[in-house]
């Protein structure tokens, strides 16, 4: 650690020549989409550094001095939008796409300014529990591990289920009600090591050095989003650079080494963007796990540039990633694997798309998109039954092989009516072709009476689904101050031939420039995750999929939020929510099983066939936002969230959910430190700290389990225990230096993640081995690092 001090201050004092930045971008209008030619766009308080668009509203600003500037857009009949802390280096450029307000008045003084708020969605249809995200957020706060999902995990109302995964709890909901879209289409879980069925993963394929400024949506969203019960990420990739050729390297301990490449392609104001990155958790020993793991990831966006036939993208990721687990080298805190086990793990996923967007005139487009994604998993476990002892008897326990792949189709229209109405229409086509399968001799018998319980077929299935949602949706000013947006949502699963229908709503208040109050109100379906859907029973002699009948589980959402501006950059949030589920797949018989309880792990129940929709369940809470922007040096982030997420079963009896943690507390904060000779270099220091409620479980039924030789969980009492509580601090250290050389810059930071080494529980398990149950604590301390060079 020291030498690494001595290292960065030698450099700091090398790195000390001023050098300016870049700063360009397109600004539009908001609603429609159009470029705006003869927009004014300043750099407040430096002086020569005021531009006009030109006709295709681009503008370009050179010889800004380096550190964080503000700027601020103003357009005759629109509202002023002002934006503070941008951060200007010599290795890369500024790329801004602004979206500007038309005034509710067409003569109106423009006196409104537009601040860059990220309580705010980029979607304008979107009015409650949403808000936008940056690349500079993925890479400020600490302990994210360059993943959009665990700095999310940040927001009100959202949690990981353990340190382990990046699976999102939104709301009490569980992970799988995530809907994942790039570039405007859903693609499955864009993770390492992902499975199926599930949203999350140990480890990201998402490169957040990739993507635009995002959006993540924690409920009632609009109704161009379908097929989600929780929260939706909805992720933009960025542009290359329209001008200059620009590269950068990297290393860190999660992201691992990476290139990147961009520049300009063709001459009609093309660019190209994409990056590779080979992963080395296993190499610094992170991950949780004795074992190695190795990922590598792809990522790309090409713009052809503007045509008289409208413009064409060209967009993909994907990735591959695999795992080999020895018993010979298992400890007892591994949380993946035992002493008994050998496994070898393989997971690869791949979505690629191409956008074509014409203006049909100046207040229409019409966006069209087809997309292709696969993703593959596949696991095999060798158990050692009688481990040990001279009767000791290798077999094959488990063997999946899943494989999706999807065919999608997305057509949008979108028209700006007048200055108070913005209508937008679309349809979202995708057909799956699914070949999976699963056999195990877990919680199986001994029908062939070897003395090892039977390799049985859990699910085995091969064809093909659709489903259609079709969607109409408005952005209606009622007055300057009172805008509604409204809905309606139509989705049709072919799998059980339902068609469910779903308004949305959602009304915001403006009460004055300082105070807004919002109401939303949503109806949501979601198809019940495929591992359950799929699932065989045995009916005289015969496998048959029994689940196939199961209705698409729906939830009504409803929101009150409150918004203040405190002062300068301070901003306050609240919203209360209730959310009511029904249709939810539980057992035939009396239970406590419930589909809405699976979803936070690796796989999902094997023995759930023929499954009925009666199940119930509800998530209430208060959630409250304190922030403060980034500006003069420095951020800060409290979120707090109270809520109870509880559902029942066929039993009738209403239990905890896994997801029920009662309380989220968040508190984040930074500052940046000017250095060097020109002070034009930056250190800095970032912490967060979080503490949650317990996870509730159900506990092991010791004695069954010994009996059974597997374990076995006291399912009367499911959810009736809860861990201790969550508590973790990080701080990280950063330091970014401007070279001497033009277009050069280093970036450097040191993550000391749960740095009081707190011992969070993992799982309490029973072990075949010893006959006891076991605690499984998550990772203690570990310290994460990485480098950056652009040029």
């Amino acid at each position: 650690m020291k030498k690494f001090i001595v290292i960065i201050l030698c450099i700091i004092s090398t790195l000390s020549y001023a050098q300016t930045g870049i700063i360009r971008g397109k600004i539009t209008d908001k609603q429609s989409g159009t470029p705006l030619s003869g927009a004014t766009v300043e750099i407040l308080g430096i002086q020569n550094t005021t531009v006009t668009t030109d006709a295709t509203g681009k503008f370009k600003i050179n010889d800004i001095p380096l550190g964080r500037q503000s700027i601020l857009i103003t357009f005759l009949g629109y509202e002023a939008f002002f934006s503070e802390g941008i951060l200007v280096t010599s290795g890369k450029d500024v790329q801004l796409n602004i979206g500007l307000t038309e005034s509710f008045n067409e003569l109106q003084e423009v006196v409104i300014i537009s601040e860059r708020g990220k309580v705010k969605a980029l979607n304008k249809m979107a009015t409650v529990s949403a808000r936008q995200f940056s690349l500079d957020e993925v890479n400020r706060y600490a302990g994210g591990r360059s993943d959009v999902a665990r700095l999310v995990a940040n927001f009100a109302g959202v949690s990981t289920a353990d340190d382990s995964r990046n699976d999102l709890v939104v709301r009490g909901n569980s992970p799988t009600g995530m809907l994942w879209r790039i570039q405007g289409i859903p693609v499955p879980s864009p993770n390492h090591f992902s499975t199926f069925g599930t949203t999350g993963s140990p480890v990201s394929a998402l490169n957040p050095n990739l993507l635009a400024n995002s959006d993540f949506l924690t409920s009632a969203f609009p109704a161009e989003y379908g097929n989600a019960l929780s929260g939706v990420f909805d992720l933009n990739f960025r542009k290359g650079n329209t001008e200059d050729y620009e590269f950068m390297a990297s290393i860190g301990a999660f992201p691992g080494a990476e290139f990147m490449a961009e520049g300009p392609l063709g001459k009609k104001g093309g660019s190209f963007v994409g990056a590779a990155r080979y992963g080395v958790a296993g190499l610094v020993g992170a991950g949780g796990t004795s074992a190695q793991p190795n990922y590598r990831d792809i990522s790309f966006n090409v713009d052809f540039g503007n045509f008289s036939f409208g413009n064409i993208t060209l967009f993909g990721i994907g990735g591959t990633s695999d795992i080999e687990f020895l018993g010979k080298d298992a400890d007892e805190d591994d949380l993946f694997s035992a002493k008994d086990e050998n496994a070898d793990v393989y997971s690869a996923f791949g979505a690629f798309g191409i956008a074509h967007t014409i203006n049909i005139n100046n207040k229409s487009y019409l966006k069209t998109t087809i997309g292709a994604s696969v993703a593959k998993s596949t696991y095999e476990e060798e158990r050692l039954f009688n481990y040990g002892t001279p009767e000791e008897t290798p077999l094959l326990f488990t063997d999946v092989d899943n494989f999706e792949s999807r065919i999608t189709f997305s057509t949008l229209f979108n028209s700006k009516i007048s200055r108070k109405f913005t209508l937008r229409t679309g349809l979202l086509y995708e057909s799956f072709s699914l070949d999976a399968n699963l056999f195990d001799r877990d919680r199986q018998g001994d029908n062939d009476n070897d003395g090892f319980p039977d390799l049985t077929t859990v699910y085995s299935t091969d064809g093909t689904y659709q489903i259609i949602q079709p969607y109409a949706q408005g952005r209606y000013r009622l007055t300057e101050s009172l805008t509604f947006n409204g809905g309606i949502h139509g989705q049709y699963f072919s799998v059980n031939e339902e068609f469910a229908i779903e308004p949305r709503a959602a009304l915001s208040w403006a009460i004055n420039r300082s105070h807004s109050l919002n109401f939303g109100y949503g109806i949501h379906h979601q198809n019940v995750a495929a591992p359950i859907l799929f699932q065989n029973a045995t009916i005289d002699g015969d496998l048959v999929q029994t689940n196939r009948d199961l209705d698409l589980v729906r939830s009504a959402h409803y929101v009150i939020g409150y918004d203040v501006k405190l002062a300068k950059k301070w901003r306050a949030k609240a919203e209360v929510y209730y959310q009511d589920i029904n249709k939810a797949a539980v057992e035939r018989f009396g239970s406590s099983y419930s589909s809405l309880t699976e979803g936070a792990d690796f796989g999902f129940s094997i023995d759930k066939p023929s499954l009925v929709s009666t199940g119930t369940g509800y998530n209430t809470g208060i959630e409250f936002t304190l922030e403060k922007f980034f500006s003069d040096g420095y951020h800060g982030l409290m979120t707090t969230s109270l809520f109870e997420s509880k559902y029942e079963g066929s039993d009738g009896i209403e239990r905890n959910s896994p997801f029920n943690n009662g309380y989220v507390f968040n508190l984040l904060g930074g500052k940046e430190f000017k250095v060097g000779k020109n002070k034009t270099n930056i250190f800095s220091i970032d912490s967060k700290f979080t503490t949650a409620g317990g996870r509730y479980y159900t506990p092991v039924d010791l004695a069954s389990s010994i009996d059974a030789g597997y374990e076995i969980r006291d399912d009367a009492n499911a959810y009736s225990q809860q861990y201790d509580a969550y508590l973790r601090l990080d701080i990280k250290f950063g330091f970014k230096f401007n070279s001497k050389t033009k277009k050069q810059s280093h970036q450097f930071y040191i993550d000391l993640q749960n740095v009081t080494n707190n011992k969070n529980v993992f799982s309490r398990e029973y072990n075949r081995l010893t006959n006891q149950v076991n605690q499984v604590d998550q990772i203690g301390f570990f310290p994460d690092f990485g480098y950056k060079f652009q040029f």
